[in-house]
């Protein structure tokens, strides 16, 4: 069993990560917090609380918790991406509780004054709890969304490092960019950020956009997802099953919207890649993935290449074999997937949603 940290900006593909989570047989949910990034603070907030109402994390995790983070990035100005996802970072999507109901507020940690708990304090909590001064487990610590929180968290509790299983990142590239000609979103935002992380002396695997791009959703799962029991409507002018479930529904919006967007966008004519999903199906089989260890920078300073993730492939960095830290080959960084098997766990964690989501109860 393998425990885990969530740091999220929801974001369609958060959403799905959010999902897995939940409902991983392989895996137990300790916390969510969420960061600026695919949109303003307050709305990824929002979003993961209300992914855990309607992914019915209740039935599971009756007392996690959403732990609201940073604003802004470590330095520079924060940016977002309604481009791609909406002005509230989960544009299109139905049938989630509205924002401010009382089934999304109080899945907010609060202290005895009514406070919200911070991200940094509610990650620190939970992995001194799990860790246990060693009695206990260590904890893997998901980003996928600018790893300021992680960061901070690296910075202000280095006595907690030796409780942290890995850190596992939705977010660089190896000689590709998607919001710049070399940069990936989530490494752009904030890459003070990310090098801060890659230097922690600390296991790390990267899930990059080399990898995310090809877990698509293409229209047979698309179909699938709808209504697993329905025949695929092989031609592509047949419409897509009708949705067996209001929860299979609010996940089709959520797949529909992310599709057009990456279709008008980056011309994704096949379906979306669901980036961030990947990132639990990491920590639950990584048997699932190909991967080799890399020395991993984060380029600060250029003029047209801030942000890059610089992924030393041909070793020409001295470097030491063992260390994860400075100076060390510090980063797994994942080569391809079985998308197949992947597709596989996806919806069977639908399955396992579709029997508890209390989307299903209106």
């Amino acid at each position: 069993m393998k425990y885990i940290w969530m740091d999220v900006d929801p974001g369609h593909d958060d959403a799905t990560a959010i999902l897995l989570a939940i409902h991983c047989p392989d895996i137990t949910l300790l916390g969510v917090s969420t960061t600026h990034g695919n949109a303003a603070s307050d709305w990824t907030a929002r979003n993961a609380a209300r992914c855990l109402h309607a992914f019915g994390a209740s039935s599971r995790y009756p007392d996690i918790r959403v732990y609201p983070g940073a604003t802004k990035p470590l330095l520079r100005p924060a940016k977002h991406d309604p481009e791609i996802h909406g002005a509230d970072g989960l544009g299109g999507v139905e049938g989630l509780p509205d924002p401010e109901s009382p089934e999304v507020v109080r899945w907010f940690a609060k202290d005895g004054d009514g406070a919200h708990i911070r991200a940094l304090d509610g990650m620190a909590l939970a992995v001194r709890r799990t860790w246990d001064g060693g009695n206990g487990s260590k904890v893997s610590i998901i980003s996928s969304g600018p790893m300021t929180n992680v960061a901070l968290f690296v910075a202000v509790y280095p006595h907690l490092l030796e409780a942290v299983e890995e850190f596992v990142f939705m977010g660089g590239a190896v000689g590709l960019g998607n919001r710049s000609a070399v940069a990936e979103y989530n490494i752009l935002c904030d890459p003070h950020a990310a090098q801060i992380v890659l230097d922690a002396p600390v296991k790390k695997t990267m899930i990059p956009i080399n990898v995310t791009h090809t877990a698509i959703v293409t229209r047979a799962i698309h179909a699938k997802l709808l209504s697993p029991s329905s025949p695929y409507p092989a031609e592509a002018s047949a419409p897509l099953p009708k949705a067996a479930t209001n929860l299979r529904h609010t996940l089709s919006t959520l797949i529909g919207f992310f599709a057009d967007s990456y279709k008008s966008t980056f011309g994704f004519n096949d379906g979306p890649p669901l980036h961030d999903a990947l990132t639990v199906a990491y920590v639950a089989q990584p048997e699932l993935f190909q991967a080799i260890r890399y020395r991993v920078d984060v380029e600060l300073t250029g003029t047209h290449t801030s942000g890059e993730t610089v992924v030393d492939v041909w070793n020409y960095q001295a470097c030491d074999e063992n260390a994860w830290g400075p100076g060390g080959k510090n980063c797994i960084v994942t080569r391809s997937i079985d998308v197949d098997a992947f597709f596989a766990l996806f919806h069977d964690c639908i399955l396992r949603c579709d029997q508890v989501s209390p989307l299903n109860a209106r």
